[in-house]
């Protein structure tokens, strides 16, 4: 039997092509209308996902792309993938650095990682003058947070997932398989290493993803399609509630929450809209925010951080207000 023909080098071409015109597609959906004009950063950890965004991305706008490798410090053999990623980036001429942070990660692991990640990651892009800062996340990745975030019986807004768009964030792989994108780094032979921590039992999302695997029934696609019709749904509700609350005679007041018959979904976004405008750095969701409502309707005093919220006399039941917290005498 004679052996099985290989694929012109022609063939080759035509699928980086495809996936680099699919790339494009993706990317002005998110960034609009003058998306070739711009720079951007890409956030590259080594693994084959987001070496195929670098790869892809260096493809589609040459010149318009910069690289930045986050090292933590938090496990062996980090810092030798960040420079496998400054000398591919070298070697390709593409603008590379490692970022660290400047003091150990401290409390849960990987949540102080991601939030010191972002904001080493968004202090580099205003650094740089770049429009964006894109990150691989994928399809599967995708279906992976929807199931971690039913285990945690969450509502429209944590099902819609990772957000294809997060202010100076991107994500324009979010309708990828992963499958297909280590399939172009071998096909371009990128060089690429699989972070051991996926693999780590320890971390709830490693086991999951070993878990969906080897399922067949949840279609990884439309899941990824469905997250998206969510966070537009999410948007949504919280443009309604917007102009909602600009409609009342004392919208101008921020400590001031009415309820004129709302919609449970409706009134927690007011009460949760309403407190981040007392404070900034306050975020209270689920099961937390029905604690709270709960008090309000059932006319006690609820107070949440450093926040009262207390029913208006006369009025108990549709108007409250919102007021700082007496501050705790201290021991003596």
């Amino acid at each position: 039997m004679s052996a099985p023909m290989q694929p012109p080098p022609k063939q080759k071409q035509v699928v980086d092509t495809d996936a680099v015109e699919r790339l494009g597609r993706d990317l002005a959906a998110l960034a609009g209308a003058d998306w070739q004009r711009r720079h951007y950063g890409v956030a590259v950890s080594g693994g084959p996902d987001s070496m195929a965004l670098l790869w892809l991305m260096a493809t589609l706008l040459p010149g318009q792309v910069r690289a930045a490798t986050v090292d933590h410090g938090l496990r062996k053999g980090s810092d030798e993938e960040a420079r496998m990623v400054a000398s591919y980036c070298a070697r390709e001429h593409i603008p590379h650095v490692i970022l660290t942070p400047p003091t150990p990660i401290k409390g849960s692991q990987q949540a102080a990682a991601r939030a010191e990640r972002y904001r080493l990651l968004e202090a580099w892009r205003q650094e740089g003058e770049l429009a964006h800062i894109l990150t691989a996340h994928h399809a599967d990745d995708q279906l992976e947070t929807i199931v971690m975030r039913l285990n945690r019986s969450s509502g429209v807004g944590g099902l819609a997932a990772i957000r294809a768009k997060n202010r100076a964030i991107l994500r324009p792989l979010l309708s990828w398989r992963r499958d297909d994108l280590v399939k172009l780094a071998l096909d371009r032979d990128l060089p690429f290493v699989d972070d051991p921590s996926n693999d780590d039992h320890r971390f709830d999302r490693a086991r999951l993803r070993h878990a969906l695997q080897s399922q067949t029934i949840l279609d990884v696609e439309a899941a990824a399609k469905s997250a998206g019709w969510l966070a537009e749904a999410d948007d949504a509700i919280d443009w309604a509630v917007e102009r909602l609350i600009a409609a009342w005679p004392d919208a101008s007041d921020i400590a001031v929450i009415r309820d004129e018959g709302y919609p449970p979904e409706i009134f927690r976004r007011v009460v949760a809209q309403r407190l981040s405008a007392n404070d900034g750095q306050l975020r209270i969701r689920g099961v937390s925010l029905d604690g709270v409502i709960a008090a309000m309707k059932g006319g006690r005093r609820a107070m949440v951080g450093a926040l009262l919220i207390d029913a208006v006399p006369g009025l108990e039941g549709t108007i409250w207000r919102i007021s700082p917290a007496p501050r705790r005498k201290a021991a003596k």
